[in-house]
């Protein structure tokens, strides 16, 4: 029998500490994601929550985070408009990945944020 999963409640993305405030940027200001409280952390103050919708992001701080640059692991966020996403990310200096292994249905492209996480934006092809 299989776990009956009723929802996906949160993502917990690592970044190092030299890149933990920019990326707070990144996801407040430049994703927009909602930043919301976090419980007060033995660890410290460090690191943020956002939420978008039901599903909320945390970001830690790590001082071994492995070379994210390098990895395929993403979170993706579905857009309405991917060419709208695209130019407004591009206007924020974001570096574009264009999509190497296309899926059917879907337009996409990624990014990485400063702590070189990968995020891949999306939208649903109305062609298909």
């Amino acid at each position: 029998m299989a776990l009956e999963i009723i929802e996906i409640n949160h993502v917990q993305i690592t970044v190092p500490r030299a890149a933990e405030e920019a990326s707070k940027h990144f996801y407040k200001d430049i994703l927009g994601l909602e930043e919301i409280s976090k419980p007060v952390s033995p660890r410290g103050p460090s690191g943020a929550w956002y939420r978008q919708g039901t599903v909320e992001v945390h970001l830690s701080v790590e001082a071994d985070v492995s070379d994210n640059q390098r990895s395929k692991l993403h979170i993706c966020y579905l857009v309405m408009d991917l060419a709208a996403a695209e130019q407004h990310l591009r206007g924020a200096g974001i570096d574009i990945i264009s999509d190497q292994q296309p899926v059917p249905g879907w337009l996409r492209f990624y990014v990485r944020d400063p702590g070189g996480n990968r995020i891949g934006i999306a939208q649903r092809d109305s062609e298909t």
